[in-house]
């Protein structure tokens, strides 16, 4: 995905598109920095990512009152500034198709987010549920976070049933809960119960749907998709002993290896294949990479190695 930039509309080093940013309140990120200026700090506290542009009309209509918001909050939340012009690999693997785009992370993960510039008020609310949900405000919000938790634990230990359960219940009391959205998906997938999942999935409100949790789980049902039409794991691994050239094998290979849960070596391939001939089926290894790290989520483990592996064999 690249943002074209409209003619006579130059970045400027450090330009917010609003006040000049507090340091450390309001600052300007990139894809380099996206793991710790993010991840890391939402750690400790709620962290926003406003993607903008300086042809953007409608960010520069967002980019001070979001700015105001958050310096309101004085120092509740920090606010990361990305230029999707200048970092349009981080841009691409969130699928950031419209801008401004607003994710809202918490405890390493994205739990909230909107498109589009909104009135102040939705701003404000905006970020007080974000300060909610994060454990500073609200027992109904602590109790929602907390049952969230509970599910993802027992989702995690292979007890989907009764994280379905809790999912559900979230959803009842909060329907524009993206978390529980996603966690009822997964949770319909590992019960085996795609078709209702699919059709969740398409009932979903566009603004749930564009969620990055939501998103990361539709990605998993495309990938699973594929992945039955690769053919069995053993015979391609065979066809690429014979033949280390032969890419469609290792391309299905890999989709096969990431569906039976062996994501490591699935990423060893697409980064092979990408080392041989990165323009092969017009860059197919780096658009499926891309779909793997956002099926696995931006704070998984192999997420941050394979964007490293990745982006050391495109500049090098």
């Amino acid at each position: 995905m690249a943002f074209m930039q409209t003619p006579g509309a130059p970045s400027a080093p450090g330009d917010l598109g609003g006040p000049a940013a507090d340091a450390d309140t309001v600052i300007n990120g990139s894809t380099q920095t996206f793991v710790e200026d993010v991840i890391e700090a939402s750690m400790k506290q709620p962290v926003i990512v406003d993607f903008w542009a300086t042809w953007c009309g409608p960010c520069k209509t967002l980019g001070p009152i979001i700015e105001k918001a958050v310096r309101d909050t004085k120092g509740a939340v920090k606010l990361v500034k990305i230029d999707v012009d200048r970092n349009q690999e981080i841009a691409q693997q969130l699928r950031i198709q419209s801008i401004p785009a607003v994710y809202a992370f918490s405890g390493g993960r994205p739990v909230d987010g909107f498109v589009g510039a909104l009135p102040e008020s939705q701003v404000k609310t905006f970020i007080q549920r974000l300060i909610a949900t994060a454990g500073q405000g609200g027992d109904a919000a602590a109790a929602i976070e907390e049952a969230l938790t509970e599910a993802k634990s027992l989702l995690d230990s292979g007890d989907a049933a009764s994280a379905l359960e809790i999912y559900q219940s979230v959803m009842g009391e909060d329907p524009a809960n993206a978390v529980a959205a996603a966690g009822t998906l997964r949770a319909l997938i590992a019960l085996g119960h795609t078709d209702e999942a699919k059709t969740l999935l398409e009932s979903l409100p566009p603004e749930l749907a564009k969620h990055a949790d939501v998103v990361a789980v539709k990605t998993s049902m495309e990938l699973a998709a594929e992945a039955s039409k690769a053919g069995p794991t053993d015979e391609l691994e065979k066809r690429v002993a014979a033949d280390a050239n032969d890419h469609q094998a290792r391309f299905d290979l890999a989709s096969a290896q990431f569906a039976a849960g062996q994501r490591e070596a699935a990423i060893d391939q697409l980064l092979e294949l990408f080392r041989r001939n990165r323009s092969w089926n017009e860059e197919a290894a780096r658009k499926q990479l891309v779909k793997f790290f956002e099926a696995m989520g931006p704070v998984d483990e192999l997420t941050v190695a394979g964007r490293k592996r990745l982006s050391s064999l495109m500049f090098s």
